[in-house]
């Protein structure tokens, strides 16, 4: 089942500075369009890091491999993230893969 998009956007309590820029928002809808090749790729990524889980997509930290390949953008945008709003990112993250 597709969520709508709006579901999927992550909006900010303030602007976040990325690289230059001010990020308002982070659109995580095209999480639809991953494939399951993209999550044994996001598992094996997520081990070489020296994370491990029992349910990866429990973790804050696979949240971010997941919607870095989501977006587009490195991962290191999702880690230096505010914690209310990492949180907020999770949250969908983790919503999507288990509805």
């Amino acid at each position: 089942m597709l969520k709508k998009e709006n579901e999927m956007l992550v909006v900010f309590k303030k602007p976040y500075p990325f690289e230059g820029t001010d990020y308002k928002e982070v659109d995580l809808s095209k999480l639809d369009e991953l494939s399951t090749g993209d999550l044994i790729k996001a598992d094996s990524q997520f081990s070489q890091i020296g994370q491990f889980s029992v349910m990866n997509e429990l973790t804050t930290g696979y949240a971010c491999i997941l919607s870095s390949k989501a977006t587009g953008k490195p991962i290191e945008f999702f880690e230096g993230l505010p914690a209310r709003e990492g949180l907020k990112v999770k949250n969908i993250v983790m919503s999507f893969l288990n509805e």
